[in-house]
């Protein structure tokens, strides 16, 4: 299992993703899930990754060499004119090695499972954030007011994400409600794990220049960790308990009371004596 997130803001995009491949008992591996392509000062590309360790390696394998047909002609990662293409590239790499490995696979009962994050920027073309799923297909971040993609175990670091952030909220700020998501994630799944990566990469830039690395000794990683829970648990503290009918501030028999009239009260049936 696995954690990633990424986010395209008016100012920047914000990747993170864990490490961890496998968990149980006696046995931990981790496995890096972001890789960069970057000409410097011509496009900055950045790849997370979900699912089947062996399908998304193999997928990168072809990227140097994947090609699609374009109006200008064959395209590469590198040679791509726009992130769309990039896109299609990547898609067409998935479909690749379905082709090539799905059968396989489906005998031994392993499903193909795999989902990419592609975003970046091209120079000349603004930044774009694409979901891509294991059919080849994608859909892109910025329609319809969506501004970020999560693959891998997103539940848990969902509700952060939609209560902070919106295309105009600040790199940084982003960036640090990207990983208190990752440490709701990591504090309800075993499965997802340390070490980090986490890039913030400023518009324009054309350069992956803030990349870090984060494992157990980040100390403003930790600072999260404990002030995160301590600051929850503040605020719950904080919201008054519920309050039945003929105590004070009797929430529920206030919200009873706003019942339509047709609304019948549930009845308790109880086991027949004997």
């Amino acid at each position: 299992m696995t954690y990633c997130v990424a986010m395209r803001l008016n100012s920047g995009l914000v990747f993170l993703s864990d490490s961890r491949t496998n968990a149980g008992m006696d046995q931990i591996s981790t496995f890096r899930k972001m890789s960069i392509f970057e000409q410097a000062g011509e496009r900055t590309l950045v790849i997370l990754s979900a699912g089947n360790l062996a399908i998304t390696q193999a997928v990168k394998q072809l990227l140097n060499t994947e090609t699609i047909e374009t109006p200008d002609g064959p395209a590469t990662i590198w040679t791509a004119r726009s992130l769309f293409d990039v896109a299609r590239i990547v898609g067409s790499a998935v479909r690749r090695v379905h082709a090539r490995d799905a059968a396989a696979l489906k005998h031994h009962g392993i499903d193909f499972n795999v989902n990419l994050i592609v975003g970046g920027q091209i120079k000349g073309e603004t930044m774009r954030l694409f979901n891509i799923y294991a059919a080849g297909n994608f859909v892109e971040a910025g329609i319809d007011g969506v501004c970020y993609f999560q693959i891998g175990e997103s539940k848990y670091g969902k509700p952060v994400i939609d209560r902070v952030v919106k295309p105009n909220t600040p790199l940084m700020e982003a960036a640090k409600c990207a990983l208190i998501s990752m440490d709701s994630t990591l504090k309800s799944n075993l499965s997802v794990g340390l070490p980090l990566d986490l890039l913030v990469y400023e518009a324009d830039s054309l350069h992956a220049e803030k990349l870090i690395h984060i494992d157990e000794h980040n100390a403003y990683f930790r600072m999260i960790r404990s002030t995160w829970g301590q600051r929850l648990r503040q605020v719950f503290d904080s919201i008054p308990d519920p309050a039945w009918d003929g105590e004070s501030n009797a929430l529920f028999a206030d919200a009873a009371a706003q019942q339509p009239q047709a609304m019948q009260p549930l009845t308790i049936i109880h086991a027949p004596a004997g």
